[in-house]
């Protein structure tokens, strides 16, 4: 059994209590966060589980074995490091680190204790981008041409991160995990239309060998809420939507065959394929559910997670 200790409960953290709670393999034994009231609620819905105003509290516990990271990212470092000190593994919510060179830091230290991080990127569980990988790696779409994502809402505005850093890990992470490869370069750009100073929307472009070119935008500022991922191949192309109840990942058998032209003045000519279009079978088991399986997997039988302390690097 894997004792388990969650340090904040605000937004993220009560789904992650519950599908530990959940998990036969590991046991919530302690919560904390700095606002009473949502220790009350975990009270209320867990009357086992000791509650603390103070994270010290779980992290210097000997009974526990794992803790769980769902506060502010400028209090990722912190925790996470007294954590390692004192012999617990930790799962990390998105983005691992406000400071690549502390996600470093935190590696060094799991690796001299013998200890994992596992970091919370939670689409890589979903059965939709396990679909997608699939379908990639079966060579079904063909070599990859492109990854170009949205993702838009009006809020919900964070107050020690910009947009890129709240938002945009979700894609990366994807990104990362379905192509497998590394960006040579990426450049961002982004605005602040507030006074505070954090990007309310953002760009990122990556560019990898082989002409593979990924594309994320980002934004808090818009009138409607858009998931949407394209995905296009040398064989067939991939519509990604996450807004959908049913249907979310549709494959769409077009594209483009280039031809070569004696005639100099049409030297390539470029015919347009047009096919079939159809929607797989996807998995519908709560991403989290996969993800709190797959840690206690890694940790009772010494397994690669797909989404560790070297991936939250990574991202």
């Amino acid at each position: 059994m894997i004792n388990v200790g969650v340090v904040g409960i605000g937004y993220w953290g009560p789904n992650l209590v519950r599908n530990f709670h959940s998990n036969p393999g590991t046991k919530v034994t302690k919560c904390c966060d700095i606002k009473p009231d949502r220790l009350h609620v975990i009270n209320a819905t867990y009357p086992s589980i000791e509650t603390s105003l103070d994270y010290r509290d779980l992290t210097d516990d000997p009974d526990t074995d794992l803790i769980v990271i769902c506060t502010p990212v400028r209090n990722h470092y912190e925790i996470a490091k007294r954590a390692l000190q004192t012999g617990k593994h930790v799962l990390i919510e998105k983005p691992m680190t406000s400071d690549s060179s502390h996600a470093e830091e935190l590696l060094n230290i799991a690796e001299q204790k013998n200890l994992r991080i596992f970091t919370d990127h939670t689409f890589v569980y979903t059965g939709a981008v396990s679909k997608i990988q699939e379908l990639i790696k079966s060579g079904e779409i063909g070599d990859i041409y492109y990854f170009d994502s949205v993702r838009v809402n009006l809020g919900l505005f964070q107050h020690d991160i910009n947009v890129l850093w709240d938002l945009a890990p979700h894609d990366i992470s994807i990104m990362h995990f379905i192509l497998e490869k590394k960006p040579e370069s990426v450049i961002a750009t982004g605005i602040a239309h507030l006074n505070n100073g954090l990007e309310n929307m953002a760009y990122l472009t990556f560019y990898y060998p082989d002409n593979v070119i990924g594309h994320i935008h980002v934004n808090w500022l818009s009138p409607v809420k858009v998931r949407e991922t394209l995905i296009a191949g040398t064989k067939k192309m991939i519509v990604w939507d996450d807004n959908q109840p049913t249907e979310k990942v549709k494959i769409y058998d077009k594209g483009i065959d280039v031809m070569d032209n004696s005639d100099q003045v049409y030297k390539m000519l470029i015919q347009y394929r047009t096919g079939d279009m159809h929607c797989p079978k996807i998995d519908t088991t709560e991403a989290l559910v996969n993800e709190v399986e797959q840690i206690v997997d890694s940790l009772n039988n010494n397994k690669k997670s797909i989404s560790g302390g070297i991936e939250g690097l990574i991202v």
